[in-house]
């Protein structure tokens, strides 16, 4: 089994001038497990730390960088807040092409996450999706956010937004200047775990499973506000 690694955007289709043109974009995917109790880096389901989440451009998953999101600004690393008491987080971080188009998320739970030892309890978790890592609601969530987690499968996303939606279809650039990469837009999947006395817990258990799906659209045939028309392939 072969496997080719190219820039894109990536079109296919067999008619490619004319009334009848029937190329169209590729589905891209990215993907991450998160095992909470895998606390080792470089490990699979590795799902970061206080202050840590991960990425799994290079497998198994490994510590990720979450960028400050500017368009102007050259790339600063952002500070995500550690552990307390009432709040734990943990997440998955992706990076794609600059104003590409989300087609959809998928939120899977495999096992309901648990706090135990001490006095710890968890009240309620949820995920929000946006640029950066998010838990203060649904206002900070730029692409999408569930509601209550309380059981495992499939989550559902909270009704969208008419700026979420929006931004789903060009998604933002939030990183730019580093060395010999073009611009990124980085979609932040955040577990937000809730509760009290969290410091005091011994373990943290729990499976969930991310996917951002996606297309990176070709600026020579136009975007959803401008239509240059240019070459098309």
């Amino acid at each position: 089994m072969g496997r080719s690694t190219f820039e894109g955007p990536v079109l296919s289709g067999d008619s490619r001038f004319g009334p009848t043109r029937n190329v169209g974009y590729m589905e891209l995917v990215q993907t991450a497990a998160l095992n909470l109790a895998t606390s080792t880096a470089n490990t699979a389901g590795y799902s970061g730390a206080s202050g840590v989440f991960v990425n799994s451009n290079q497998i198994p998953n490994q510590n990720a960088v979450i960028y400050t999101p500017s368009s102007t600004v050259t790339a600063t690393a952002a500070t995500v807040t550690a552990d307390t008491a009432t709040l734990v987080m943990r997440g998955y971080v992706a990076y794609l092409p600059a104003g590409s188009r989300v087609v959809n998320f998928d939120v899977d739970m495999g096992v309901l996450a648990a706090v135990t030892g001490g006095t710890a309890t968890l009240t309620s978790q949820i995920v929000y999706i946006s640029n950066t890592f998010a838990n203060a609601g649904t206002s900070t969530a730029t692409y999408a956010v569930t509601g209550a987690l309380t059981t495992a499968g499939r989550q559902s996303l909270s009704a969208f937004s008419a700026t979420q939606l929006s931004n789903q279809q060009a998604t933002s650039t939030d990183v730019i200047g580093l060395p010999s990469t073009p611009n990124l837009s980085q979609i932040v999947f955040t577990l937000a775990l809730v509760g009290v006395n969290l410091d005091s817990r011994t373990a943290l258990t729990g499976q969930y499973y991310f996917t951002v799906r996606y297309t990176q659209p070709d600026g020579n045939i136009g975007t959803t506000t401008a239509y240059p028309f240019g070459n098309f392939d």
